[in-house]
């Protein structure tokens, strides 16, 4: 099993949805852009947030496992995959990373 690095590349705010659709909420995402984090053996990483961790952990499972070539040659990097959580509001991009 190889570990995967998880960082956080970029994270959209979209207020103009917030405003329409969403009730205010006190406490929103805590996740920085260049933030990362290491996946051991396919585990979520601790304190990582589960919504966003259900949104990628089959692609981490799956490089961690040494699988990889998502979808036939979509990333540059076989290695790699860039998955984002399922937050509508303000969704975060991550890269996954074979280490």
């Amino acid at each position: 099993m190889y570990d995967i690095k998880i960082t956080a590349i970029r994270k959209a705010d979209y207020k103009d949805l917030q405003a329409r659709y969403e009730n205010p909420i006190l406490h929103t995402c805590d996740v920085c852009e260049g933030q990362e984090w290491i996946s051991h053996e396919g585990q979520r990483p601790e304190g990582f947030c589960d919504s966003a961790w259900e949104s990628m952990r089959w692609f981490v499972q799956e490089l961690a496992a040494g699988r990889g070539n998502f979808y036939d040659g979509w990333m540059k990097n076989p290695d790699s995959a860039m998955i984002s959580c399922n937050d509508g509001f303000r969704p975060v991009s991550f890269l996954l990373e074979r280490m």
